[in-house]
């Protein structure tokens, strides 16, 4: 049954987490944890092969012109950073709407010239179902030039920022590719058909030698070197300043600044990415190393050199995670369950960092990204059911302990009880006690002579005064066998003085016996005599019942002694028919008025014990 109920209980917490992170919410509170990691971890070196031509303020102001900027211009930019000894020169600048015809035909004619540029185009998705997905590419006169070119799609997470790169969209039954992928498939030998020699399985993409990892149908993920600015790039308008651009307007500066960059080799042999850096032509994204937002050109930038380093960002694999989640639950259940709530928290505490710890590890020596709030939530949620689960089964275990004693035991003793249920152990244990035994005098003949009615009404009142008497002096009643009450003291609450209690009980009982025979000879009914033994001893006591019914009792010599002396009560003529052994006595002997009696053997005791009458508390 604990088995089954902790089954179910981890069930519903697995379940739970995974609903909630099916939801915005907690999905880009997952994604803010996980970019936590690329800030710890910093900014990572660059791979020397990539530069970005940057469409800046500088270049802005020194052409003075506005946006788009005259084909010419991107035309001199191609032959200069040919000269500078690019490899290649990808455009995250689309020319999708024509210009003048000759500036446009001049353009293309150049790239095709030089066989290193790769332009950019489009998809745009539908945006109501039944709707086509419409494809914008690159100008004519590019397209006739057979010049390879790439979609620039970003697609963003819910809360905007880019973690994630499209490596490709459907489009009438075929597949466009994105710029970065356009130019990996480049590099080598310039074509236009560069799409037929690229492979797409379920999670990897093959280009080439390489094969990108897959998720989400046509994304990567980035593993992004650092925030804006990570990689060196050269402002457009330096690299169009030469001794033979002279456009109206241009202000460019005194030196020959392009003849400084061919001299330097700063772009020789580098993949240039020419883009928009500045604020107003809206081309700048959020990424998880925060801070100033990254222009397009540059996450361009960040996947061509995530590929060409083979150094991808993967998920830690969702049945890996699943089986790990399965340990954690059932280890820290058991866990949680030993633990006391206060140090379950402190363990709670240590495995966060321990899991954050092992999630920084994993990403920054083996570029594998693990859920972190999942986790979080997980461990969160399995400490709140332990604690739910141990509450739950401390009020099952105090309702218990309530419903087994409160018949039989005083309200401030159930309540010590409850506070420290420790005190009541399963099974039996050594302790000492004082046992109390009371009988009926001649119970037979009494029944015999009354009715079964009257009868049960006189044994009714009897019984109910002398266990309200017994509760009231901190004994528990442990069992009623017909006419004979069985009580101890001492137990389950140790007791300053358990002897006295049962002796204050004894007399007690007497006092009211004689006041309940008055009541019954002035109603009619005869009234019966009754005796007492108390012995003072070690005895098992504790839950000596089957795994059905709970006995909370005791055994051993003690109590036979204490029942044994209840009997002797009718060889001795005592005056209060209460009789206590050495044993108690000697716990009392200053507190009350005791007479020896004699010296006597019971049946299974080798040994004489002394027996005295209680008279009367000192």
């Amino acid at each position: 049954m604990k088995i089954r109920k902790a089954i179910i209980f981890l069930v519903v917490i697995l379940i739970i987490v995974k609903i909630i992170f099916a939801f915005p919410f907690f999905k880009n509170l997952e994604y803010k944890a996980q970019d936590m990691l690329f800030r710890i971890r910093g900014k990572l070196p660059t791979t020397d092969n990539i530069a970005i031509i940057a469409i800046d303020d500088a270049s802005f102001s020194a052409l003075d012109e506005t946006w788009p900027f005259p084909r010419d211009y991107h035309s001199k930019l191609i032959e200069n950073l040919n000269k500078a000894g690019v490899k290649q020169i990808i455009f995250d600048v689309e020319f999708t709407e024509n210009s003048f015809p000759e500036s446009d035909l001049r353009l293309a004619k150049t790239a095709a010239k030089y066989q290193n540029v790769i332009f950019a185009g489009k998809v745009l998705p539908s945006q109501h179902p039944g709707e086509p997905t419409q494809m914008i590419p690159p100008i004519n006169a590019i397209l006739d030039y057979n010049l390879p070119w790439g979609i620039v799609n970003m697609g963003a997470e819910p809360d905007g920022f880019i973690r994630k790169y499209t490596l490709f969209e459907e489009f009438d039954q075929s597949k466009l590719y994105s710029l970065g992928i356009a130019s990996l498939a480049n590099l080598r030998v310039y074509q236009s058909t560069y799409a037929d020699h690229i492979k797409v399985a379920d999670r990897t993409l093959h280009l080439t030698d390489k094969s990108i990892p897959i998720i989400d149908k046509n994304k990567a993920l980035i593993n992004f070197r650092g925030p804006s600015g990570t990689y060196p790039s050269v402002s457009y308008a330096s690299v169009l300043d030469d001794s033979t651009f002279f456009m109206p307007g241009y202000q460019g500066a005194e030196l020959n600044e392009l003849y400084d960059i061919i001299e330097s080799g700063i772009l020789k042999d580098k993949i240039v990415l020419v883009g928009a850096t500045i604020d107003e032509l809206h081309d700048k994204f959020p990424t998880p190393y925060g801070g100033e937002w990254t222009p397009g050109v540059e996450i361009q930038a960040n996947f061509i050199d995530m590929v060409l380093t083979d150094s991808y960002l993967k998920e830690l694999n969702l049945w890996l995670y699943l089986l790990v989640e399965i340990i954690l639950l059932i280890g820290l259940w058991f866990l949680f369950k030993l633990l006391k709530p206060q140090f379950s928290a402190i363990a709670l505490i240590g495995l966060l960092i321990i899991e954050f710890i092992v999630t920084y590890l994993l990403f920054s020596s083996s570029n594998i990204i693990c859920p972190i709030a999942q986790t979080v939530v997980l461990l969160i949620l399995i400490y709140v059911a332990s604690i739910l689960n141990h509450y739950l089964d401390t009020l099952k275990e105090k309702r218990f302990i309530r419903n087994a004693f409160q018949q039989y035991l005083a309200p401030e003793l159930v309540n010590q009880l409850l506070a420290n249920p420790k005190n009541l152990k399963y099974g039996g244990s050594l302790q000492e006690i004082t046992v109390l035994f009371s009988d009926i005098r001649n119970f037979t003949t009494y029944s015999e002579k009354h009715s079964p009615e009257e009868t049960v009404n006189i044994l009714h009142q009897y019984f109910t005064e002398m266990v309200n008497i017994i509760i009231d002096n901190n004994g528990i009643l442990d069992k009623f066998v017909g006419d004979e009450i069985m009580a101890l003291y001492g137990t389950p609450i140790p007791l300053p003085n358990h002897a006295l209690d049962a002796c204050k009980s004894a007399l007690k009982m007497r006092e009211r016996l004689i006041q309940l025979q008055e009541k019954w000879i002035s109603e009619g009914y005869e009234p019966f005599e009754m005796g007492i033994g108390i012995n003072t001893g070690m005895a098992v006591v504790g839950n000596l019942g089957s795994e059905q019914i709970f006995d909370y009792t005791a055994i051993g010599d003690t109590i036979n002694l204490g029942a044994r002396l209840e009997s002797l009560n009718k060889e001795y003529d005592t005056f209060n028919h209460i009789i206590i052994s050495e044993y108690t006595y000697e716990k009392v002997k200053d507190l009350v008025n005791a007479k020896y009696l004699d010296e006597v053997k019971v049946k299974g005791k080798n040994i004489a014990v002394k027996i005295y009458e209680l008279i009367s508390l000192s």
